[in-house]
């Protein structure tokens, strides 16, 4: 059975983001995610991850100006500077915390903009962080995003993604697959995930539509919890879901898939 991280951006919300640590561990999860961690000096976070026994799989790199509504930088021409000095950032916590991946975001494409300017920015920037994290055994993550939550992000297909993990040919970069997303945007998940697995570097999941507990709707999860095991994946399944209510009282899918 995969190894399941709780998304504590998403999950254990009812409490404070300091106090999700405990209770992500307390509910049985090994390891942890986040979307961003910069809130909190370096050393509270890892002092959290401690106490409670965690791992720290996976968090993002800093992506421009999250409450003005962008999404990444990596590919925005001129924000080059901002987006190397964010890898290093990102590399600080992620050194620290023992995190073995972090997630480039690309950001959105504005309206009338030129396609291939911004791929060229995206190509050049991820290159340049494959480099700077592989000196560092970590692995690089970009994440295809369906353009119904969030309009307008750059990657946004399976197929894109790992054209740009070929096309760059790192050998840490991998593919982000999140169920979730790739359903919305692409569906025949076993197929696809067959297909690519060798450069799949983390797996995340929620039910679709809702992107609730992964026990209802359109996805058969016990049928690709099973597929990951077939096919040898060895890394970590985050659990990025909007729990139905208390996170603790909707955690029975946990049980009766593992």
């Amino acid at each position: 059975m995969p190894r399941f991280a709780a998304n504590l951006t998403m999950m254990f919300t009812e409490l404070p983001f300091p106090e999700r640590f405990a209770a992500a561990a307390r509910a049985g999860f090994p390891a942890v995610e986040f979307l961003f961690p910069y809130d909190y000096p370096v050393a509270d976070v890892t002092r959290w991850l401690k106490d409670a026994g965690l791992k720290s799989a996976l968090f993002n790199m800093p992506p421009g100006d999250w409450a003005a509504g962008e999404r990444g930088i990596a590919s925005i021409p001129g924000r080059e500077a901002e987006f190397h000095a964010g890898v290093d950032l990102a590399l600080e916590y992620a050194l620290a915390m023992g995190t073995p991946g972090l997630h480039a975001m690309a950001g959105l494409l504005p309206a009338g903009a030129d396609r291939a300017q911004h791929r060229a920015v995206l190509v050049d920037n991820l290159r340049c962080a494959a480099k700077a994290l592989a000196s560092q055994g970590l692995t690089l993550l970009i994440e295809p995003i369906n353009t119904r939550d969030m309009p307008g992000y750059f990657l946004d297909t399976q197929a894109e993604a790992h054209a740009l993990r070929n096309e760059i040919g790192a050998a840490n970069l991998k593919v982000q697959m999140d169920f979730y997303h790739a359903q919305i945007v692409e569906g025949d998940l076993s197929v696809t995930l067959k297909n690519n697995i060798t450069g799949i570097g983390h797996i995340q999941i929620a039910s679709v539509p809702e992107r609730h507990e992964p026990d209802e709707g359109e996805v058969n999860y016990r049928h690709l919890f099973r597929l990951l095991d077939d096919l040898g994946y060895q890394g970590w399944v985050g659990c990025e879901y909007r729990p139905r209510g208390k996170t603790e009282d909707g955690l029975g899918w946990l049980k009766s898939m593992t």
